[in-house]
């Protein structure tokens, strides 16, 4: 939920609201298969959503020309290999084919589009306000676009000892190059008719970044086992969402400037019976975004807490069900974000998130 104000590229104050909650309900689906075949090796297959978001504002909120909808989805098909290498050692190598779906609007301010337009043309400030007077009114424009890319991954476990596990996991970078189209509502003939914020086809280059992590499990005792994880995510591939038009329309530029960033967590299982595992953990999750004027409305993310909890109930010995919870708590996020077409938005957003879980297991 943002909280503060927004001012027009010509400094008048924007009118609207504060946008609503612009967080929504997700549905995150995930399946993974597991097959031993002969010789030490294991076939493996994951399907699952490893990058997503979702903010939708109100359409007449005042930051309306940065940001209304903002969707992306992803859906990986990760096939892998493992083979037991040594009593104590598994590797695995696995490939990614990865789909991804983006929707992103905003409204356009068209007045100050016109005179920025015309001030980049060498027209006085003066001349293009007054020549802008009757380019009034705001635009809609939506984009939307998909692609398929690949990558891999590759796993190391190492046995310690008898209670003592480490791992390690690596997932490369996958470039999306996403192809689709930009649809406008309420276009001023001023314009159209120079192609500018017409349909047109669109291109666009999102680099999802590589990833590793760094895992240990240690059992205290038969009852107890404690847990922790360090993971990277090389975010600083994302310096820029860039968006080029088919039309006359130059292209889309919004800087990023991402910063890697770096997840700390620990973990506790704790086995109450023999049908009945508990489980509690504790993370801190770094944001790649480096300050609030990189920060957007389109993904107003700061650092969090992760506090989970969870439990794992064996019904039989092929049958098993997992829950769990987790609740983020997110830091107050201020965002200073300004465009030469959108104007300024400041302010603070106050923001959580909570997560549940379910997952049944069935060996067959």
């Amino acid at each position: 939920e943002f909280s503060g104000s927004a001012t027009t590229a010509l400094g008048a104050r924007n009118a609207g609201g504060m946008g609503g909650d612009a967080g929504d309900l997700a549905l995150v689906p995930n399946l993974y298969y597991s097959r031993r075949l002969p010789n030490d090796f294991v076939f493996g297959l994951g399907i699952n959503a490893p990058f997503g978001l979702k903010t939708e504002y109100d359409a007449d909120w005042v930051g309306r020309y940065h940001a209304i909808e903002s969707e992306v989805k992803t859906v990986n098909i990760n096939p892998s290999i493992a083979y037991k290498a040594a009593p104590n050692l598994s590797v695995g190598v696995g490939v990614s084919a990865q789909y991804i779906e983006a929707t992103l609007s905003q409204a356009v301010d068209q007045n100050s589009v016109c005179v920025a337009r015309q001030v980049a043309g060498g027209v006085p400030v003066a001349s293009a306000i007054a020549g802008c007077a009757a380019v009034s009114g705001d635009a809609t424009g939506t984009v939307e676009g998909d692609d398929w890319s690949f990558g891999y991954n590759i796993g190391i476990i190492y046995e310690a000892g008898t209670n003592t596990r480490v791992g390690f996991a690596y997932r490369s970078k996958i470039k999306q190059e996403l192809e689709g189209d930009a649809a406008f509502a309420n276009a001023h003939p001023a314009f159209t008719m120079q192609n500018v914020f017409v349909p047109t086809s669109v291109t666009a280059d999102v680099p999802l970044p590589e990833s590793a992590s760094l895992s240990l499990y240690h059992a205290v005792s038969p009852a107890l086992a404690l847990l922790a994880d360090v993971s990277w995510t090389r975010w600083s591939r994302f310096d820029e969402l860039r968006i080029q038009y088919a039309s006359a329309q130059p292209d889309s530029v919004t800087p990023e400037n991402w910063d890697n960033s770096v997840r700390y967590s620990l973990g506790l299982h704790y086995r109450y019976s023999s049908a009945w595992l508990l489980r509690a953990g504790l993370a801190y999750d770094e944001e790649p975004i480096p300050d609030a004027q990189h920060r957007t409305p389109r993904i107003p993310g700061n650092d969090r807490t992760w506090l989970a909890f969870g439990a794992n109930y064996r019904y039989s010995p092929a049958l098993s069900f997992d829950v769990g919870y987790a609740h983020l708590f997110v830091d107050d996020t201020p965002i200073d974000a300004s465009t030469l077409t959108a104007g300024t938005l400041i302010g603070t957003y106050d923001a959580d998130v909570n997560i549940l879980s379910a997952q049944v297991n069935w060996s067959f």
